[in-house]
């Protein structure tokens, strides 16, 4: 357990601190990477993903139409950075789509 500190912190402080003192930033992006794609991509795409998975910097998109996979790749870099962008920090570096 971290030492108590006597000073006062913000919530967003302590939580910050929490989730560096027990190591749940991979986890916590994991989840910030699957609502971001949801919300940038909106319901069309959201339709025919099955599934967003982060592995280190890759993320991987499971899509059940062939005709969107081909569609998005043509702009897999600007996905990529789109994504970043509502992330706040640079966590995607490589985009494959399924």
């Amino acid at each position: 357990m971290a030492k108590r500190n006597n000073e006062n912190l913000s919530i967003s402080d302590a939580l910050k601190e929490f989730v560096e003192t027990n190591r749940l930033e991979k986890g916590l992006n994991k989840v910030n990477v699957a609502e971001a794609w949801a919300n940038l991509m909106g319901n069309g795409v959201n339709n025919y993903t099955t599934s967003v998975n982060l592995e280190r910097e890759t993320l991987y998109v499971q899509l059940s139409s062939s005709v969107l996979r081909e569609e998005l790749s043509y702009g897999k870099a600007k996905i990529i950075t789109m994504l970043n962008e509502e992330l706040g920090k640079e966590i995607i570096k490589k985009l494959v789509l399924r």
